[in-house]
C-alpha cells in the first residue's frame, strides 16, 4: 500500500507467443534515489501461475527511480522443457530485460511486460 510518501510497483509477465501468463519467470527490484546515484538492490520475486508478482519488496521513501530485471532467459529454458514450449523453444533472443521508470511518492506503478520470442513491450499500466 502507498503512502503519502512511499511509492509502490508491480508488475505482471504475458507470454503473447502462447497467449498465456507467463510463470515462475524472476523478477529483480533495484532502486536509485536520482539519475546520478548507484542502484540498490531490495530483492526479487517469482511471476505466479497468472504471470503476477505478489511479493515484491516494498520501495524505500527517496526512491526515485525504479529497475525490474526480468530474467526471460530462465523462463525460456522452462519452456523448452515443456510441451507447450512454442517459438521460445530455440532459446531466449532476449535473456534478459530491464526495465527502468521513474516513480512518484505516494503512486502506484504497474509495470507490465509482454513478452514474445523476438521482441518485448512495457507499458504504465494500472
Amino acid at each position: 500500500m502507498s503512502t503519502d510518501t512511499t511509492a509502490t510497483v508491480s508488475t505482471h509477465v504475458l507470454d503473447t507467443s502462447v497467449g498465456r501468463p507467463a510463470a515462475s519467470v524472476p523478477v529483480r527490484v533495484s532502486t536509485r534515489a536520482d539519475a546520478t546515484a548507484g542502484w540498490t538492490p531490495l530483492g526479487g520475486s517469482l511471476t505466479d501461475p497468472d504471470g503476477r508478482c505478489a511479493d515484491l519488496p516494498a520501495l524505500p521513501e527517496d526512491a526515485a527511480q525504479v529497475r525490474l530485471e526480468f530474467d526471460t532467459g530462465a523462463y525460456s529454458a522452462q519452456e523448452k522443457g515443456s510441451s507447450a514450449a512454442g517459438p521460445m523453444e530455440g532459446g531466449a533472443f532476449f535473456p534478459e530485460v530491464a526495465i527502468v521508470f521513474t516513480v512518484r511518492p505516494g503512486e502506484h506503478h504497474h509495470v507490465p511486460l509482454l513478452l514474445s520470442p523476438f521482441g518485448y513491450s512495457v507499458y504504465r499500466g494500472s
